[in-house]
């Protein structure tokens, strides 16, 4: 049977694109897709209950004519921490003066403004940091009291009403899930998605409450945003499914010249654990008003690719860009770009961890050597959870792996997972169908032709999850 045609990328590394005003229409997203977008971002801080079912079922309907998975991320919005409104609209604040924030619901002036979170006024301290709009300014407290905190402006400058508020020193006695959230995720839970963004965590207890919310219907990717998250970044890893390297509120809470490091960390810390990590935020933040990227932003999408992301993301630029198909095509042609530099394949092989000290980590290292060895053209791997996968691209092979599951679940949660081509099929019951099953798989996908070696690997007895367990290499034939 001849190859039948594919979308098949060219690269590893996945992107995510963000949907959004400028692209929701069932042209732009197939369009999207076609040039890269692996996964599909909803960004619940904006947008009705009704924009997104309807962006949901064109993705599906995407998905129906490529004949290829897609993920979907619902990215819920979590706590948003703001001053209340001003009498003139806005103030000027200059650095050295007194400034209070309190309860008082009442418009506020240059020298004090309503501050409707007793969480923040409570846990603050003499000499802790308030940062306000994106960190632009910044206050120190000089004096907490029940109801209200005396400040002095550090870095002045115009503040408007609802501008938000960080608190970067304490951890604040609030829950990562607000009623807004869990409202949000009730409504998309049952409409089918992959994995739900968590923002604001502080600590592993808010990732357990998502997780027992999910009950298995999605993959629960943590957004480390926050140095209190960084603090717990073990104890967080061990419960998510998946993380976000969210460096837009990072970049606000850590000095800047820290984010890098963190991001690196995070990366690493991930890698170690097979767990799919993204890297986000002002990847090429120029295209939302420009065609091409700047040169910086090119290097910023290539270190990610270089310290081994999972995804590089796109957000505005997509969702409300002037360019959201030349983003997503520029991102493309960047990350497949990098990954054929020897220099990225040697980077990579030097940093792939350690194997796991058990036999289904054994045998996934054992199938990246051995298709290095006979040089196979691809991995096939059978799993029901997506488990096995997911160790095989711990592995960072050198041919692409052929995700095969007879989940459509699965199928979809792949699309993030680097190096993955995933394809949904029929259930198999012996070692003999699964061969044969791969083999015919990488054929039709375009991976191998007659003459060419597959390894396939799976857990055995077929569908038990969280079994990898069985090796073969097969011929095409």
């Amino acid at each position: 049977m001849a190859p039948r045609p594919v979308l098949r990328r060219r690269r590893r590394t996945k992107i995510i694109a963000t949907l959004g005003p400028a692209s929701s229409s069932l042209e732009v997203i197939e369009r999207l897709h076609r040039a890269g977008a692996d996964v599909f971002r909803l960004n619940f801080s904006h947008g009705s209950h009704e924009d997104h079912a309807a962006r949901i079922a064109t993705i599906r309907e995407v998905e129906r004519r490529v004949g290829r998975p897609i993920g979907i991320l619902a990215d819920v919005q979590g706590p948003k921490l703001r001053v209340g409104k001003f009498q003139a609209g806005r103030v000027q604040l200059q650095t050295g003066q007194p400034f209070r924030l309190d309860l008082n619901p009442t418009p506020g002036d240059v020298r004090r403004v309503n501050l409707p979170h007793t969480e923040i006024i409570q846990a603050a301290q003499i000499g802790t940091t308030l940062l306000l709009d994106d960190g632009k300014l910044r206050l120190r407290v000089v004096r907490a009291r029940p109801d209200h905190l005396e400040t002095e402006v550090v870095v002045g400058g115009p503040l408007s009403d609802r501008k938000g508020v960080n608190v970067p020193d304490v951890i604040l006695p609030i829950p990562a899930l607000t009623e807004k959230d869990r409202a949000d995720l009730d409504f998309v839970l049952p409409l089918g998605i992959e994995y739900i963004g968590l923002s604001f965590v502080q600590r592993a207890e808010d990732v357990a409450e998502t997780k027992r919310i999910a009950d298995g219907r999605a993959w629960v990717m943590v957004k480390m945003e926050k140095p209190q998250a960084v603090e717990n970044l073990d104890a967080i890893l061990e419960l998510t499914d998946c993380v976000m390297v969210a460096r837009g509120d990072l970049g606000v809470e850590l000095p800047p010249e820290e984010v890098p490091l963190v991001q690196k960390r995070i990366v690493r810390a991930a890698r170690a654990l097979g767990k799919p990590v993204v890297v986000a935020t002002q990847m090429l933040e120029s295209m939302i008003t420009a065609p091409s990227p700047t040169r910086a932003e090119v290097s910023d999408v290539g270190t990610a690719v270089f310290d081994g992301a999972d995804a590089v993301m796109l957000s505005a630029e997509t969702a409300a860009g002037q360019y959201p198909y030349e983003a997503v095509n520029m991102m493309d042609r960047i990350v497949a770009r990098v990954e054929q530099d020897p220099d990225w394949r040697r980077i990579t092989d030097a940093s792939r961890p350690p194997p796991e000290k058990t036999s289904a980590g054994a045998i996934s290292t054992a199938a990246r050597q051995v298709a290095e060895t006979i040089d196979a053209e691809v991995i096939a791997t059978f799993s029901s959870t997506g488990s096995t996968t997911l160790r095989v691209a711990r592995e960072r092979p050198n041919c692409p792996i052929l995700g095969l599951t007879a989940s459509g679940q699965t199928a979809r949660r792949m699309a993030v997972v680097w190096g993955v081509h995933p394809l949904e099929v029929n259930e198999i019951h012996s070692m003999t169908e699964m061969v044969a099953r791969a083999v015919r798989a990488a054929q039709h996908e375009g991976f191998a032709k007659n003459g060419d070696e597959v390894v396939v690997t799976a857990g055995v007895p077929f569908g038990t999850p969280g079994t990898t367990n069985a090796l073969r290499v097969a011929v095409v034939r």
